[in-house]
């Protein structure tokens, strides 16, 4: 499928998840407003996701390129060097599109153009109960949904690449992301400091899958965490109270256990938290499982996110190990 030059440019990094490619590109193919061009890059994957790329040739407009295993971060840079369109968007592979997607970012963007735009992450209904127990822990304002940034958020909203996008330009000014984790919360950062402005499209959601069982829900937190840390380290300004509350909940759930053997009295707020928990998720998911998995996935959550930051913190802010990350980071702020 061809077509002039687009206005957008979406770019996915993929690492053998050609299923969940499948349900992307169905949604993509789905679209409303179809002025894009699609750059699927397969990051040294061994289960490749060519064929599905081909299924959907006459759907969409989408180029695929294979390259060696260099992690998800100089992918999108390698996808953007490519990039035809005015504007680029990023999506993890796990994510599933809204139909009206595009057309709703393309309208904000003719009302009140901005030079980066996020938007925030929704469950499917087709998304299995852990999924939406995850997606709740990952997006209540009881846990660290309350710092990603939004309306009513504790933290200025910082854009992330399961659903963000920027202008050309700011990537011919600013540079791709750095090889790093936390490198999308790092370049929204970089982007404002150059003087761009960024806007938070509430509007403009995506289903976001994430992950489907509980140990890998753990690491991927945990990584979180101690990425806090390394962009602590880069930009200082960034670090907030707020980001000190997983480590505040670790450290007060230990403190609440020990006291319980003198006085079990001690359990009462731990017990009001988890009821607040319970509560909001069964109002927002109407169902008693999901409620339940919720408390799990929230202790998951915030005990990951906590005990990574507390570990990345010592040993690289106290200890004063890995000193010289800052400045081996920086060498992927620009372009080659």
């Amino acid at each position: 499928m061809s077509q002039t030059t687009p206005y957008f440019s979406i770019i996915i990094p993929v690492y053998n998840r050609p299923d969940e490619v499948r349900e992307l590109l169905e949604s993509l193919a789905e679209q409303t407003c179809k002025d894009f061009e699609l750059l699927l890059v397969e990051d040294g994957s061994t289960r490749r996701c060519d064929e599905v790329a081909r299924e959907y040739a006459d759907r969409l407009t989408i180029r695929y390129f294979y390259k060696e295993n260099s992690g998800r971060s100089l992918t999108r840079n390698y996808g953007m060097e490519r990039a035809t369109g005015r504007y680029l968007v990023f999506f993890d592979s796990d994510c599933i599109i809204p139909p009206t997607y595009f057309e709703t970012v393309r309208r904000r963007l003719d009302e009140h153009y901005v030079d980066c735009y996020g938007g925030p992450d929704a469950a499917h209904s087709s998304f299995s109960r852990l999924q939406k127990a995850i997606n709740y822990a990952m997006t209540s304002f009881f846990t660290t949904g309350g710092i990603r940034g939004g309306k009513g958020s504790m933290e200025k909203f910082t854009p992330r690449t399961f659903n963000m996008g920027f202008s050309k330009e700011v990537y011919d000014r600013v540079g791709g992301f750095a090889d790093m984790f936390g490198e999308d919360i790092d370049l929204s950062l970089r982007i404002r400091d150059a003087g761009f402005t960024t806007a938070l499209f509430r509007d403009a959601y995506v289903y976001h899958k994430r992950r489907v069982s509980f140990r890998s829900f753990y690491r991927q937190v945990y990584v979180f965490g101690m990425a806090r840390v390394d962009l602590y380290r880069l930009h200082p300004e960034s670090l907030k109270v707020v980001h000190l509350l997983p480590a505040c909940f670790v450290c007060g759930v230990v403190a609440l256990l020990a006291g319980a053997f003198f006085w079990p009295w001690t359990l009462l707020p731990l017990a009001f938290y988890y009821g607040l928990l319970f509560l909001e998720s069964l109002v927002k998911n109407r169902s008693l499982p999901i409620a339940l998995l919720s408390l799990l996935t929230c202790t998951i959550q915030l005990g990951g996110y906590g005990l990574g930051f507390m570990k990345a913190f010592i040993t690289k802010v106290v200890l004063k190990r890995d000193v010289d990350r800052e400045a081996e980071l920086a060498k992927h702020y620009k372009k080659k």
